[in-house]
């Protein structure tokens, strides 16, 4: 049985595609890759069909995390699909409160409840410099490590 987890940012370009590599990135290196079903989507569809933002992907390369992924907006359908959908900050978790199905399965999450430091929001780098998309690399790294703790599953 496998647990799906799908990370939502508002484009897909930025913060979701980033915490789906890492998120892979550290269940492959607890040898737990075939346990999961990892995607990510935004709220919005600006930059469906479009490769993650080049300063997000130079984050992830820089610390030997690989990306792979082209924008989509997340579909009625994830909330069946998928066991947590994980999103970034507070605007993305209103958005998928209100289209979340009646009796869909997904538990939907801020991203950051999960960070051992605290800090619950990943904000939006997109209009900052490469120190932003550092800053959320090391978030997503932490809250990665955080969410395979409260599936029990952390010191794997």
């Amino acid at each position: 049985m496998t647990t799906g987890v799908l990370f939502v940012c508002l484009g897909n370009i930025c913060r979701s595609p980033m915490a789906e590599a890492v998120f892979a990135h550290t269940v492959d290196s607890k040898g737990m890759s075939d346990q999961f079903n990892i995607d990510s989507a935004g709220t919005a569809a600006y930059h469906t069909g479009e490769v993650p933002d080049q300063r997000s992907t130079d984050t992830c390369v820089k610390h030997g995390v690989k990306v792979k992924h082209l924008a989509r907006q997340v579909t009625k359908a994830d909330f069946h699909d998928f066991d947590y959908i994980l999103c970034m900050d507070q605007s993305n978790l209103q958005d998928l409160t209100k289209m979340q199905p009646k009796n869909s399965k997904a538990q939907v999450h801020m991203f950051g409840e999960f960070d051992p430091q605290g800090e619950k929001i990943i904000a939006d780098p997109y209009y900052g410099k490469v120190k932003a998309f550092e800053h959320n690399f090391a978030q997503v790294s932490r809250c990665s490590e955080g969410f395979l703790q409260h599936l029990g599953l952390g010191n794997a």
